[in-house]
């Protein structure tokens, strides 16, 4: 009786230790940012991101993204930059910006995000073009 009992217990040791390895979180790796379009008007111009999971492709809503940096660093300016401000609402998942883009080129923008639940910080440089 002892020994079906130890056996018991070695058994469900064994099947928890199974189950919590595969169910290990993801990784702040696991996840980026991807432009909704990559061509914006010169001007004033609303910059529209998705945070993805890569490997589902879903968008992951609730993301804290604390620094953001715009400029022109795929034109050979990374000096000349611009402020971006946050603009509230849209889908879940989707995270949308309004900078003034002086110039017609290459942007490049960069943002800082922490996933809820996830170790690590998402970073992602995306490159963009303003039209004339």
């Amino acid at each position: 009786m002892y020994t079906k009992r130890l056996l018991r217990a070695a058994t469900l040791a064994a099947s928890l230790t199974v189950g919590a390895a595969g169910t290990a979180l993801a990784d702040a790796r696991d996840y980026e940012f991807r432009l909704v379009t990559t061509e914006v008007k010169r001007g004033e111009a609303m910059i529209a991101v998705r945070l993805v999971h890569k490997a589902t492709g879903r968008a992951v809503p609730d993301a804290v993204i604390y620094a953001t940096r715009l400029d022109m660093a795929p034109d050979g300016m990374p000096t000349m930059t611009t402020p971006v401000g946050a603009v509230p609402g849209g889908e879940p998942g989707t995270y949308r910006f309004r900078a003034d883009l002086v110039m017609a080129g290459g942007w490049q923008f960069t943002l800082t995000a922490k996933v809820q639940g996830e170790e690590g910080t998402v970073e992602s440089r995306l490159n963009l073009r303003a039209v004339p």
